[in-house]
């Protein structure tokens, strides 16, 4: 399938834009916020996704990978198509739709048009524990460090949970140091839990 695309922005329009990628114009349907970020004539980089039904071929452009697993991730839920759960990306960022789901926080969720009470319920009943396995966002600055050191530690057998908690911790005190620094810190920490 198509995960990504990298090219010059043909068009841009209200819920979608055109890239040329080696002489091939891609329709990519996208959130408002995805499509203020484009520029026509400008290149852009999209992770993307095709949805295949029977009458058609869609792709789905993000504007990074986080929201395009939400996205799929929210498609598993019964009810919930593309363009819905591309609305519930238009709504919600990211980190929001994860603390709604998390939280179990209905109101948050019907705010989507197409989301009601029922069917927030429904998102709630079979995400809120899927959406933990998800990466959790990261600033920048040290998202790499991060990942290499939660890596490490679950290769150690630590759980999943108490590495990324651990390691998020670290960073909060210092973002700066090293990634053996924070693998050490984080070591300290778990070995006295």
């Amino acid at each position: 399938m198509i995960s990504s695309l990298r090219g010059q922005v043909q068009h841009v329009g209200l819920d979608h834009a055109v890239v040329e990628v080696g002489g091939v114009g891609f329709a990519v349907q996208m959130t408002p916020s995805t499509l203020a970020t484009l520029r026509r004539g400008e290149e852009a980089s999209l992770a993307t996704t095709l949805v295949v039904r029977e009458d058609s071929l869609t792709l789905f452009g993000f504007a990074d990978a986080e929201a395009r697993e939400l996205f799929g991730l929210l498609q598993t839920v019964s009810g919930i198509g593309p363009r819905i759960a591309l609305a519930t990306l238009a709504v919600l960022e990211p980190d929001k739709l994860r603390h709604a789901l998390a939280e179990g926080n209905i109101t948050v969720l019907t705010q989507v048009p197409g989301i009601g009470k029922k069917g927030a319920e429904r998102l709630i009943i079979e995400l809120r524990d899927k959406v933990g396995a998800l990466p959790a966002p990261a600033t920048p600055a040290h998202s790499q460090t991060r990942d290499h050191v939660v890596e490490a530690l679950l290769g150690l057998g630590f759980p999943a949970k108490a590495a990324e908690a651990t390691v998020d911790g670290v960073l909060a005190d210092n973002p700066d140091q090293s990634t053996s620094a924070v693998l050490r810190r984080a070591l300290a920490t778990l070995g006295r839990k």
